[in-house]
């Protein structure tokens, strides 16, 4: 129940490149810069369109054509932007990271040694860390995908997760969140580090979430609400 299957459909080339030999879904991450270094070839490539104002670092990039970065963006690589891709104003584009065909990272966003598969979407004020984002994934303004976990003694520790009852060690100390093919977040949604959301789960506006939830569910924040009068 942790292979890239049970979260996205491969039959994309794309996307069937990267999970190749892939067992576990988080184990693309970590081969996050050794692939970039296989598809790049220590080289900068610019086909699309980079806007006055935009800026791209000294790292190995490709930016596929028909793709924008616009004003303000930073680029700082290794990183894979492919066909149709937009980076607005503001986002950050930090190391290790692949965009795929027609995904959005929008303004003030930021990700970092993340996947964005086919058309998903992290377009206002998103934080997206040491995450897998399935296709046409839709994130709420401000939802934030956390990535580091500390223990009371102020220790690092890697990240265990439990599907269907069963535990897996990831080996991981950072570790985001793996969001299904066409997972949505409401506006303000945290979601825990090492959660796992299985295809088309919905999570509700200002929700925490944390752990494996299969797809289809959709998780909900219950509050109660108090009016009274101010004068």
């Amino acid at each position: 129940m942790v292979q890239p299957s049970v979260f996205f459909d491969l039959d994309h080339a794309t996307v069937h490149r990267l999970f190749h030999g892939v067992d576990r879904v988080w184990d693309l991450l970590p081969r996050l810069p050794e692939l970039l270094a296989s598809w790049l070839d220590g080289r900068q490539v610019v086909e699309g369109e980079v806007m006055t104002g935009a800026v791209i670092g000294t790292e190995p990039v490709f930016v596929a054509a028909g793709a924008r970065v616009e004003p303000g963006a930073y680029l700082c690589g290794p990183a894979y932007v492919g066909p149709g891709v937009v980076i607005r104003h503001g986002a950050y584009v930090r190391q290790n990271c692949i965009l795929l065909d027609g995904a959005v990272l929008g303004h003030a966003s930021e990700m970092k040694n993340c996947v964005m598969l086919p058309r998903a979407k992290a377009p206002h004020f998103a934080y997206l860390g040491d995450s897998i984002l399935g296709s046409r994934v839709n994130l709420g303004a401000g939802t934030k995908l956390s990535n580091l976990a500390i223990t009371a003694a102020g220790h690092r520790k890697t990240f265990l997760v439990e599907v269907d009852g069963v535990v897996h060690d990831t080996g991981l100390t950072k570790l985001g969140a793996v969001l299904g093919d066409d997972v949505q977040t409401g506006c303000n949604a945290v979601v825990n580090p090492g959660t796992l959301l299985g295809r088309g789960v919905r999570v509700y506006p200002n929700t925490n979430v944390r752990g494996y939830h299969g797809a289809g569910k959709i998780l909900k924040l219950r509050q109660h609400i108090e009016t009274a009068e101010w004068r």
